[in-house]
């Protein structure tokens, strides 16, 4: 609140514009700062570039950031040199401390962000860029929390993400920043500043819970645009193009020759990736290695693979499917093809197309239909688009993996002890069959489904593991957990539930996975909200809700109560926003026998819950999160929380729960 206050004084703060520095001063101070510069270019620089270019483009717009120094003492460029910025407003800088260094450091830092602010298409990256030939750029691969916030910056604007780094990482105060935004051609730069003050002070990302200061992540290595990986291109490609360059050089001459003499008609330009496409028509072949150097790390960066990606029959068939069989499909745009092949006697073609994930099958005999499943699969990610479902015959199911997959195996949650059980997986991304119900070495009634622990490529993102269950739908569930919160410190988020406490948690709620088959589930996180000393030294509880939310948005929220020797369901609330980032006040409640026989009322509330009231069955109150009162009659327990803010929460509650557990 104090900063939004202190925006009325900032807002009309000035910055004087002094001539810019000499050539000399400018070349020094850019040596010397070279590294903070670029970093600075890279961070505002659209991520959608991917991120060979945008390393590359960084690079370029602080190298030439020295073309209008030294303009004030003359009337142009030096001949030779090429004048990028046109009839660009004038580059602020911000108060120094009145050295000619840092005078300069400040034009070129507000030079550079101008630069980078401008739109893309205006960003004559081409012939500026250093040239690199056969051979990619890319910062280092970080872990979950620097995947975390680059996925974040890439879902901000750029002025945003100039605010960010300005005062993260150049130390600027919100006033000075506002007017070097503003200067610098920002639409909006107090509320710029705002929201990177915002996400400055983000503690959690998504499922992500954030270990360390944002200012702090900024200046990691996975953010130097300065320290690289090499990687080579893709070779076979490269040389395939070599020579189809080669053809159709020689192609174009003969037809183009040929064309002239018949009519003179100009060449009709082809249809763009994101044209509308007639049904039938060839998808779209992403790169191989797209996956590697993009911001958007899920379906739209799946290559093609598969032993008939050159099926084109098969193909068109597909899409013709996809589109309805009409002639044309008004409308829609060119999928992407993310597998053509043959499994298990059956052809399987999958394509992606505007947020849809559509899975068409035709029998490899004459007998059998072809099958069209279309799946919703908006905002997917690196977990969520981490493995599709290619095919199902009696009791085993195929999987084909993601292209930054790198490692894969199988776990069983019952057993949180027992090691990952190796997956193997084929070159072009499709796993061996897997049992739908594999074995496991505890004694359980409830079924199993199958859990895939799989393990991001470094290329993306380092020591990131995770889990998906199948639910039977076509792409498996994303599985967390959020341990019991900790008094005093700010609310836990989703993390992985690949280490031994996530495990052991997930080991209790093995079974409440086989209730959710053929619900089209995304994801499913379990919560420990609350922790309860149970009456008459007979234990602990712990309070647990886990959400399950569907691709279509909707979700569901089980409400189980663990007490030593099993697990109980409470309640299931469906189409609810509660237990997930949009419902995080929940009370719950049951009636529980102790071993004496003894009857109980147990309720508990979460963290923002400060007192409970218990009607009904019983009446009784407490001035905390916790209820625990001796009774229990015929009529229903009703449940009414209170919490910090003064504010009622309404109570769910369920059957009793007998036999001393």
């Amino acid at each position: 609140m104090q900063f939004l206050r202190a925006e009325a004084r900032y807002r009309t703060t000035s910055i004087p514009t002094p001539r810019p520095p000499s050539r000399d001063a400018a070349e020094a101070v850019l040596v010397e700062h070279y590294p903070a510069l670029v970093r600075l270019a890279h961070l505002i620089l659209p991520p959608g570039l991917g991120r060979h270019r945008r390393v590359l483009a960084a690079h370029a717009l602080v190298q030439r950031s020295l073309c209008r120094a030294g303009a004030g003492s003359r009337s142009g460029p030096e001949p030779g040199e090429a004048d990028s910025v046109g009839d660009a407003p004038r580059i602020p800088t911000p108060r120094t401390d009145g050295t000619v260094g840092g005078s300069a450091h400040d034009w070129l830092r507000a030079r550079i962000v101008h630069e980078a602010l401008r739109p893309p298409l205006r960003v004559s990256y081409g012939a500026a860029l250093p040239r690199v030939v056969g051979l990619r750029l890319f910062p280092r691969a970080g872990g979950t929390d620097e995947l975390a916030l680059d996925r974040a910056l890439a879902a901000t604007e750029p002025a945003t993400r100039a605010a960010l780094a300005l005062t993260s990482l150049e130390g600027l105060a919100p006033p000075s920043a506002v007017a070097l935004l503003r200067e610098a051609g920002a639409a909006d730069p107090e509320r710029a500043v705002r929201e990177a003050e915002r996400l400055r002070m983000l503690r959690a990302v998504g499922v992500t819970e954030l270990s360390t200061d944002v200012a702090e992540l900024l200046r990691r290595p996975e953010f130097d645009p300065c320290t690289v990986h090499l990687h080579p291109t893709d070779l076979l490609r490269r040389r395939r193009r070599v020579r189809l360059a080669a053809l159709v050089g020689t192609v174009a001459l003969l037809t183009g020759t040929a064309a002239g003499v018949l009519d003179g008609s100009p060449a009709t330009p082809a249809r763009s990736a994101g044209s509308v496409a007639p049904a039938g028509v060839a998808p779209v072949l992403v790169p191989a290695d797209e996956w590697a150097d993009t911001s958007r790390v899920d379906f739209t960066a799946w290559p093609a693979r598969g032993n008939r990606t050159g099926d084109q029959g098969m193909i068109r068939r597909a899409t013709a499917a996809w589109a309805g069989g009409a002639s044309a499909s008004a409308g829609l745009e060119r999928p992407s093809l993310l597998y053509a092949g043959t499994v298990d006697g059956t052809g399987v073609v999958l394509l992606w197309a505007a947020g849809m994930l559509v899975r068409y099958t035709e029998p490899g005999t004459a007998h059998g239909r072809p099958a069209l499943v279309k799946t919703p699969a908006h905002n997917s990610d690196v977990t969520t688009a981490a493995a599709v479902v290619l095919s199902r015959r009696s009791d085993r199911t195929r999987y084909l993996l993601a292209p930054w997959v790198a490692e894969a195996g199988l776990r069983d949650l019952h057993a949180p002890g027992s090691p990952v059980r190796p997956l193997r997986v084929a070159a072009d991304g499709t796993t061996e069959p897997v049992a739908d119900a594999e074995p496991n070495s505890a004694t359980t009634h409830c079924g199993d489904v199958p859990v895939l622990q799989l393990r991001s490529s470094r290329r993306i993102v380092e020591d990131h593991a995770f889990l998906v269950a199948d639910l039977g739908g076509t792409i498996p569930a994303h599985l967390t957990w959020t341990p019991l919160p900790v008094p005093g410190e700010q609310a836990r988020r989703p993390r992985e539930a690949t280490g031994p406490l996530g495990l052991a948690a997930w080991a209790h709620s093995a079974c409440s996975l086989v209730r959710l088959r053929g619900s089209d589930v995304r994801s499913v996180n379990r919560w420990e909200f609350a922790a309860q000393t149970l009456p008459e030294n007979a234990g602990r509880a712990l309070w647990v809700c886990s959400r399950a939310d569907t691709w279509a948005g909707r979700g569901q929220a089980d409400i189980t109560l663990e007490v030593p020797g099993r697990t109980v369901p409470v309640t299931t609330v469906h189409h609810t926003a509660a237990c997930g980032r949009f419902g995080q006040d929940i009370l719950a409640g049951t009636s529980w026998s102790a071993p004496s026989g003894a009857r109980y009322v147990l309720a508990a509330g979460s963290r923002r819950v400060v007192g409970v009231t218990a009607a009904g069955a019983v009446q009784a109150s407490s001035r905390e999160q916790l209820l625990a009162a001796r009774g229990g009659g015929a009529a229903p327990l009703r449940l009414v929380g209170r919490l910090a803010d003064g504010s009622s929460l309404q109570g769910w509650t369920s059957r009793s729960i007998e036999g001393g557990g």
